[in-house]
């Protein structure tokens, strides 16, 4: 139904203000409406706080009974951090529960739905499920393999340079360009890079915003990242993963605030596998990687990418010693490049976003 698909869009809207504030729970929102009047809104503030639905049903109060209530991801039939918003439901007298996309979670398996039904509740599920799962993609992935979603992020000229020769790349893309990946930042739990961006860059690589900033990781296989590198400030956390034992740095890191995982060597270099098992451990569900060539590289030959980002400036660097975005030996022949699905493409002031999932 059109008025269906119509609220469900406005329960989608509320859904991304949760950004990186709920990980690794997932972006929800709830729109509670009656005799075709909107009587309640709410979506996941933060992680341990009420679920969207609760939210929702707390501003309609008595205008909930009867009414229908449209929700982004099936609703929690169990305990965790809050109560099951199944139980609020089903007590506030709600007759007909629309939902957009069914919870992953092993939990779950769809026992929300069966619990609501059998309470009397008339239940529609996927409306505007595709968008609902975009919205939660990391969710999805962490939830069924406790693994980072990995986001691959580049920007580079039309002939295809991040940088010159001498390492320069500030700026290949515009304003518009730059102020979108600053907020992207603030949707990821972490944004990863290699030593060699600290050591040319220096960045900061914060997400201009206020209590949204991710975790930085810095890959340092030989532990040689300046304590003074900005990356490492107390604006936001600051993780170094390492294949050295070197323990005064480690000691000086560690004063600093800066967590150290020392990871053992594999083929020359940090084991990325493994490092997305610890991260997953540690409840980060997405990383946005912004390294250079090599690391990107990486990435990409270990299977571990997800999506990719790749932002096109109207620019032309030239020079055979230019800076690409995935440097090694690359691939023999054009059949095995690695394909790109579900592309999109936007035009993001002069530049243009291309977007693809692996």
């Amino acid at each position: 139904m059109a008025q269906d698909r119509f609220y469900m869009k406005s329960a989608l809207r509320l859904a991304a203000r949760g950004t990186n504030r709920v990980s690794p729970n997932p972006r929800v929102g709830c729109i509670i409406v009656r005799n075709n009047l909107v009587v309640g809104r709410g979506y996941h503030e933060y992680f341990g706080g009420p679920h969207a639905e609760v939210n929702a049903l707390s501003k309609a109060g008595r205008l909930s009974r009867g009414a229908d209530l449209y929700v982004t991801l099936e609703p929690c039939c169990h305990y965790g951090k809050t109560p099951p918003c199944t139980d609020a439901i089903i007590g506030a007298g709600i007759k007909r529960v629309v939902i957009a996309m069914k919870d992953t979670n092993p939990l779950m398996k769809g026992r929300s739905i069966g619990l609501l039904k059998r309470n009397g509740i008339d239940v529609i599920t996927g409306v505007l499920e595709k968008e609902a799962g975009k919205l939660n993609e990391s969710y999805i992935k962490y939830i069924k393999n406790r693994r980072p979603f990995v986001i691959l992020k580049a920007a580079l000229t039309l002939d295809g340079k991040i940088a010159s020769p001498s390492g320069d790349s500030r700026w290949i893309t515009g304003i518009a360009s730059r102020k979108y990946v600053h907020k992207l930042r603030s949707q990821v739990d972490a944004i990863l890079v290699g030593i060699n961006t600290v050591l040319v860059d220096n960045p900061r690589l914060t997400a201009r915003r206020k209590g949204m900033n991710p975790v930085r990781i810095v890959l340092d296989t030989r532990l040689r990242i300046p304590v003074s590198a900005r990356v490492l400030d107390n604006e936001a956390p600051a993780l170094v993963v390492t294949c050295s034992d070197k323990k005064k740095k480690v000691k000086q890191l560690k004063e600093k605030g800066v967590n150290v995982i020392i990871l053992k060597e594999r083929k020359g270099g940090i084991d990325l596998k493994k490092l997305m098992k610890v991260l997953g451990e540690s409840s980060i569900s997405s990383v946005l990687v912004e390294g250079g060539g090599s690391i990107n590289a990486s990435f990409l030959n270990r299977k571990l990418v997800d999506k990719v980002l790749f932002f096109i400036a109207p620019k032309i660097l030239g020079g055979r010693d230019s800076i690409t975005p995935v440097e090694g030996p690359g691939l023999r022949n054009v059949k095995k490049a690695i394909v790109l699905k579900d592309i999109n493409t936007k035009r993001i002031g002069s530049d243009i976003l291309v977007e693809g999932y692996l």
